[in-house]
């Protein structure tokens, strides 16, 4: 069975190596290239490849815009995004938006072909490195929810405060309350985190992407 391809770099040279890198592989056809995003989705539209190899950095709709287009106009075609630098944020974004691949750009090109190939078979083929990453994250960030859940908007401000590194007078000054109201806050606060000192919540609050 022959896995039909459209690729997208916005480097031609790049572009061009992986071109010859899949023509010299057997069972695949390139049926298009493209430099920018929006090519990229118009070829896809046109073509209906098995598979879009796509750079996140494009111009003209980045590859996560592309992604999202590919998912909300379901088509056919699944998304292996080549990325050198997609951050946590983004990774959670791609999978959310039903990305089939993730690769590293610096990563080998037997492990490209080889992404490519488990994608086609409906496998999902995600680095796992940048998948851990995204996970940490997520997680940070449910703790981060539930954290504020327990504590008071006024608590909540008080905990992002601290972790900035202002001292009681500053925080009491900032908020117009007394010093003496920051500092039972703050025992309050400890009780319900858990904690005990500034220094430990500062700590935890950063931990968990609170501020």
């Amino acid at each position: 069975m022959i896995v039909r391809l459209v690729l997208a770099d916005d480097h031609r040279i790049i572009l061009e190596g992986l071109e010859q890198l899949f023509r010299r592989e057997k069972g695949f056809e390139v049926v298009a290239t493209a430099t920018t995003g929006e090519d990229a989705l118009a070829a896809v539209r046109t073509h209906r490849p098995d598979v879009l190899v796509l750079d996140v950095q494009m111009p003209n709709g980045n590859g996560l815009w592309v992604l999202k287009q590919v998912h909300a106009e379901k088509l056919p075609t699944r998304v292996v995004l080549l990325t050198a630098t997609l951050d946590e944020d983004g990774v959670l974004d791609a999978m959310q938006s039903g990305v089939s691949g993730l690769v590293l750009k610096e990563a080998a090109a037997v492990k490209l072909v080889e992404t490519v190939r488990r994608v086609q078979r409906g496998e999902r083929a995600l680095e796992p490195m940048l998948v851990s990453r995204a996970l940490e994250r997520l997680t940070q960030r449910e703790e981060a929810k539930k954290i504020v859940e327990v504590l008071s908007k006024r608590e909540t401000e008080i905990v992002k405060m601290v972790a900035t590194g202002m001292r009681n007078k500053e925080i009491a000054i900032k908020l117009s309350i007394g010093e003496g109201t920051v500092k039972t806050h703050l025992h309050t606060i400890y009780d319900k985190l858990g904690v005990h000192g500034r220094v430990e919540l500062a700590m935890y609050a950063l931990e968990r992407g609170i501020i």
